[in-house]
């Protein structure tokens, strides 16, 4: 999105929060409005127009280096900095600022501050020195307009654990603006094309000299956009975008996290007549599984065991994401411990796997009788026999 738009659009109001709010308090705010407004859930037409309104806001305000220009732009523009004012024409005059929508010329004509940003070519990366060299003609010739890019979108979905970290290929269904099926974005009528536009030559601005400035503005045949559609398609009415429900095939890779983003290149909003589409960002969440757990790269598992073979050692056979493992339980083992089993865990990003951490739980049986009680009786008495004390060196004994 152009900074000249981000002027007039306060993204923190449509989402409810304030100025200074966190990361996590634009998140939550953001789903739970996602949530009551996407058009799967909500009828209600204009629950369509604010669901592309709040994802337009989440967008940037999620992004840090996009609320960083955001914010610093529209300081800079509604701050005072540029107040509204005229410009003088002659000499000792100077400016006396720009406002929030436009300001004046030396003969008193209105213009529209935004359009000098497409003037000097004024971009994201681009600083206000260019802007005042297109002011005074002293700039680059104007660029010529191009269509907008289409908005970022986001959305969720949720997987098991096996999922998650071995991968799956899935279908995913969006309703959102995406290229019209009939014209193919173009916005033309099908057989017909757009046609530069003769006002402009298809640069979208047009020059003009008033007094001793030159100025250029955004072409009013075209509105800037360089071209004209005669024919418009019947289906967008001329934008190359129509709002429908689609169903795209993702590839969630190995190992992906809960709460991880992923993105999908030019599978967002589509971009105005022609103009490329934003990307998708899909949010992964993962439900626990009822065996495995997740240590970064690490896939971990608690084993029930016996006293006895913790004292005199044995081979389990432990579940893995590829199937069942021995792991060997050394001899004189300590409830708690942790036993690794190389190569057995998660798939890494840059290739291998994580490893397998076995914890070893004693199950203390709830009701011993028979010969299993009198036995461990007759262990205890050996044992103390032996000088076997489990609590010798304990702090509280």
């Amino acid at each position: 999105m152009a900074q000249r738009e981000w002027v007039e659009k306060d993204f923190y109001k449509e989402l409810g929060v304030s100025s200074d709010a966190s990361a996590d308090e634009i998140k939550k705010a953001y789903r739970k409005l996602a949530r009551d407004l996407h058009p799967d859930t909500n009828p209600d037409p204009s629950a369509s127009e604010r669901f592309k309104a709040v994802s337009e806001a989440h967008s940037v305000l999620s992004d840090p280096a996009k609320r960083k220009e955001y914010d610093e732009t529209r300081r800079l523009f509604a701050g005072g900095g540029f107040g509204r004012g005229r410009f003088n024409g002659g000499g000792g005059g100077g400016f006396g600022g720009f406002g929030g929508g436009g300001g004046y010329g030396s003969e008193g004509v209105e213009f529209n501050l935004n359009d000098l940003f497409d003037a000097a070519g004024q971009t994201g990366g681009a600083n206000i020195g260019d802007l005042f060299g297109g002011l005074f003609g002293r700039g680059a010739s104007p660029r010529p307009s191009r269509p907008r890019r289409g908005n970022d979108l986001e959305t969720e979905t949720e997987l098991s654990f096996l999922e998650a970290t071995k991968g799956v290929a899935m279908p995913l269904r969006l309703t959102s603006p995406a290229p019209c099926t009939n014209c193919h974005g173009s916005g033309a009528r099908p057989g017909t094309s757009p046609k530069v536009c003769p006002n402009c030559n298809g640069a979208g601005v047009i020059n003009r000299n008033q007094g001793a400035f030159g100025f250029s503005e955004p072409c009013t045949e075209c509105k800037g956009s360089g071209s004209i559609i005669e024919h418009p398609c019947a289906e967008c009415k001329g934008t190359g975008v129509t709002t429908r429900t689609r169903t795209i095939n993702v590839r969630i890779p190995p190992g992906v996290e809960d709460g991880q983003r992923i993105r999908l290149a030019g599978q967002g909003e589509a971009g105005l007549r022609g103009a490329p589409s934003g990307d998708l960002y899909v949010t992964v969440h993962v439900r626990p599984d009822k065996v495995f757990g997740r240590d970064g790269d690490d896939l971990t598992v608690s084993v029930p065991v016996s006293f006895h073979e913790l004292a005199l050692g044995t081979t389990l056979s432990v579940p893995t994401l590829e199937g069942k493992v021995g792991v060997r339980v050394p001899k004189g083992t300590s409830d708690g411990r942790i036993l690794r089993v190389r190569g057995r865990g998660v798939p890494k990003r840059g290739g291998g796997h994580g490893d397998l951490l076995v914890t070893v739980k004693v199950a203390v049986p709830p009701n011993l009788e028979g010969e299993a009680a009198e036995a461990l009786e007759a262990y205890a008495k050996a044992e103390r026999a032996s000088g076997f004390d489990p609590r010798a060196g304990w702090s509280g004994a």
